[in-house]
């Protein structure tokens, strides 16, 4: 069984983590309503989520952004922590799945993560989901819905929406201006002999 390695630098009291291990006991064994795609986790995944799951309680409990939290793991062991820290560091970006990735990839010291899974408290918002797909991760676990974060007034619908709408209906005007002249760095890239390709 995975072991939480020596990254980890906050503990929840021994009352919470048995709360923690029983909820994730019982999910076992029933399906949750509305999902389809819940399967029976090993002892390692939940060693996983529930630290996910802990990292989001310790971002609330030290006031460092909404209740989210994310590993990054390689080869059944922890390479990336990170939790929601967009108001304590005013980076509207800064959520608990890119503050993973960003971990991950400076301790492994690569920019993709093609060899890793995601473990995230809440099922990604569309700018983590597109981290993820850019750090080319190969499997996305979740805990809580993206439902159950809107009931408590996290709703990314709207963002769900807006992609799927032509760039004319959007509710943000986004236009098109000097593309001649943006092309010609792209140009430029396609010349360049040792650009490293991503």
């Amino acid at each position: 069984m995975a072991e939480l390695d020596h990254f980890a630098t906050y503990s929840i009291e021994e009352s919470r983590v048995a709360e923690l291990v029983r909820l994730a006991n019982d999910e076992e064994q029933s399906k949750p309503p509305e999902t389809h795609y819940f399967y029976f986790m090993t002892e390692d995944q939940k060693i996983f989520m529930l630290e996910a799951i802990r990292l989001s309680d310790q971002g609330v409990k030290l006031n460092e952004g909404g209740p989210f939290g994310c590993v990054i793991v390689r080869n059944g062991e922890i390479v990336g922590r990170g939790n929601n820290k967009v108001t304590s560091t005013n980076d509207p970006t800064a959520h608990a799945e890119v503050t993973a990735i960003r971990d991950a990839c400076q301790r492994l010291n690569k920019f993709q993560l093609e060899d890793c899974e995601i473990f995230s408290s809440c099922e990604p918002c569309p700018m983590c989901l597109g981290a993820i797909y850019w750090a080319n991760l190969k499997k996305i676990y979740y805990a809580c819905t993206r439902k159950d974060a809107a009931t408590i007034g996290f709703s990314d619908d709207h963002i769900y929406q807006e992609i799927s709408l032509d760039l004319q209906l959007r509710s943000i005007p986004i236009l098109q201006v000097m593309r001649e002249e943006a092309l010609l760095v792209f140009n430029d890239w396609m010349l360049k002999t040792d650009r490293i390709v991503y």
